[in-house]
């Protein structure tokens, strides 16, 4: 109520006495936010620099998503974590609008981006009450692409994670590569957070069936991968390159 008076106030003023509106202001007035967000990555010598940058710029927009005044005052009064990073990750991916790389940059194996967009003031509010009303998305069929479906994740008491996945296309590891361009596809990522909910790391894993490696898995067999918390790790998220 009193970022509404103040706006009001700020309006009247600035109709009465001609000094140009404030861009905050003025923003306001068309139902949407500036956000802005910086992230700087250094990759392992194992990560492509393309895989480097499209992390740091991931991370750039969750950090333009949480850093503003309309998710803080939102969330000011909630604490868990999952919950969090799940509605960062649903307004950075999918209600940014305009949304812009303003720079990236690349020194030896650290690279930064820079982002900049805007979230639709009633948009986002409506998206932010309906989820802190749900709850944590559920797991089941939590992401798809064309290679694989991601249809459960659990972890264990000593940090196992259990990540239960479909092929939606013939998968041939050894044998032909993942014809058809499906080997990025083909590959379950996995990022990690420590306690204050940053990145800690991104691992990357091909879809076999065992530890081992089945040669081939067909369309509609289901496999089960397990990942290893690392230490320091609080919180994970589980997802597929699009």
């Amino acid at each position: 109520m009193s970022v509404r008076h103040s706006t009001t106030g700020v309006l009247l003023l600035s109709a009465l006495i001609g000094i140009p509106l404030p861009s905050h202001a003025a923003e306001a007035m068309n139902g949407r936010i500036e956000i802005i967000g910086e992230y700087r990555y250094a990759a392992r010598e194992s990560e492509s620099v393309a895989d480097a940058k499209a992390l740091a710029c991931r991370e750039a927009w969750r950090q333009a998503v949480t850093t503003s005044s309309l998710y803080r005052e939102y969330t000011v009064a909630v604490i868990d974590s999952p919950l969090l990073r799940e509605l960062s990750s649903t307004l950075a991916n999918r209600h940014v609008h305009d949304p812009q790389i303003v720079e990236q940059t690349e020194r030896g194996r650290t690279v930064s981006c820079r982002v900049q967009g805007y979230l639709q003031t009633d948009e986002s509010a409506r998206v932010i009450r309906t989820q802190l009303t749900s709850g944590p998305l559920a797991t089941e069929g939590m992401d798809q692409n064309r290679a694989l479906r991601l249809l459960t994740v659990k972890e264990d008491a000593s940090g196992i994670i259990a990540i239960q996945y479909q092929a939606l296309k013939r998968l041939d590891w050894l044998g032909t590569h993942y014809q058809g361009g499906l080997r990025e596809s083909a590959d379950i990522m996995v990022d990690f957070y420590d306690e204050q909910g940053l990145l800690m790391k991104t691992e990357r894993y091909p879809a076999r069936r065992t530890v081992t490696g089945d040669d081939v898995m067909n369309p509609g067999a289901i496999a089960v991968l397990k990942a290893t918390k690392p230490a320091g790790s609080k919180t994970y998220r589980v997802w597929l390159v699009k």
